[in-house]
């Protein structure tokens, strides 16, 4: 998918064709509020102020969107494409910058691929997916919302608790399993995760689960003993269901911003990431990260935090985010 110059005046409108897509649309608008009125607003007073296209424009340029945390490398490549496009296609008026920037944000995620936020689930399978992230990102409260999802949709959803180390982690996900009246299997505190997993598999075969989602212990505090652990974990896994697990993602705090850029690489030199997660993302003006981890590392975003309610973890979408940063500014 690609979105040409000509298509800028009707990129915003096209996400209103049905009324959940304006309702997804006013999700992002209103999640976004704090980067798009905190950082970005003042893109639009640079721009519209700007008499000319010059070095320092594209200098005051740079720090407004590494004020938005999209990260230096990724900002330097964006803003150099700008450069290209001003001197081939002879712009003058700082105005006409705002659809430029706005297509190299669009190009940049999409890559002229094919980028879906689905996970791989599957009919006629026990689909698993693995979650990934250190402690205090979510990923308990996320595990729970996906879990939702799925069972709305009629799929019978175990959320295991691999996750046997810290204190408390066993409890919280029962918790969430409760609520949303998924399945969940558990063993004690300091049980070997991935006996955990070949017995929730087990049981998962015993009971016509669909989807097991596996929460995993994420202590970044000693790297090569999280490798093993989850080398184990994927190794028994893989051996019980074919091609398993089917997803493995990374779920990682949007506030943190280019700390959780830097979680996202060591996690990926650990295992191979197949999507990341992004919460809290309605609670900072951090959301260029979204920008920075998909060039960075190549790894689409699947879904993002927009609110704390059990329906506010939204399938992520390239439109509808530039959508929410930009609405009302350009």
């Amino acid at each position: 998918m690609t979105l040409e110059s000509s298509d800028y005046m009707g990129f915003f409108g096209n996400l209103f064709k049905s009324k959940e897509q304006k309702l997804n649309a006013q999700k992002y608008k209103l999640g976004m509020s704090k980067i798009r009125n905190s950082v970005l607003s003042n893109l639009k007073e640079l721009l519209d102020s700007s008499k000319r296209i010059n070095d320092d424009l594209f200098d005051e340029l740079e720090e407004v969107f590494i004020m938005a945390d999209i990260g230096v490398s990724t900002v330097i490549r964006i803003v150099n494409h700008l450069r290209e496009e001003v001197e081939v296609e002879n712009i003058t008026d700082p105005k006409d910058l705002k659809e430029l920037i706005v297509e190299e944000m669009f190009k940049l995620y999409v890559r002229d691929e094919i980028v879906s936020s689905n996970l791989d689930i599957q009919k006629d399978r026990i689909n698993i997916v693995l979650f990934i992230g250190v402690n205090g990102v979510g990923k308990t409260t996320t595990i729970g919302k996906v879990a939702h999802e799925y069972i709305k949709k009629g799929k019978s959803v175990l959320m295991v608790a691999g996750d046997t180390f810290r204190a408390g982690a066993i409890n919280q996900l029962r918790i969430w399993a409760e609520r949303v009246k998924a399945d969940f299997y558990s063993r004690d505190e300091g049980s070997d995760p991935s006996s955990v997993m070949f017995d929730a598999i087990q049981y998962a075969k015993n009971n016509n689960i669909d989807i097991i989602l596996c929460d995993t212990a994420g202590r970044l505090q000693n790297k090569k003993n999280l490798m093993k652990e989850l080398e184990k974990i994927n190794k028994v896994i893989s051996r019980e269901i074919v091609d398993a697990p089917h997803e493995t993602l990374l779920v990682i705090d949007a506030t943190t911003g280019q700390n959780g850029l830097t979680q996202a690489k060591i996690f990926n030199e650990v295992t191979a990431i197949s999507g990341i997660i992004l919460t809290k993302l309605d609670g900072t003006a951090k959301g260029g990260i979204v920008l920075a981890i998909r060039d960075e590392l190549g790894i689409p975003i699947k879904y993002i935090g927009l609110g704390e309610k059990i329906d506010d973890l939204e399938h992520f979408d390239i439109e509808e985010y530039i959508y929410g940063m930009f609405s009302g500014i350009f």
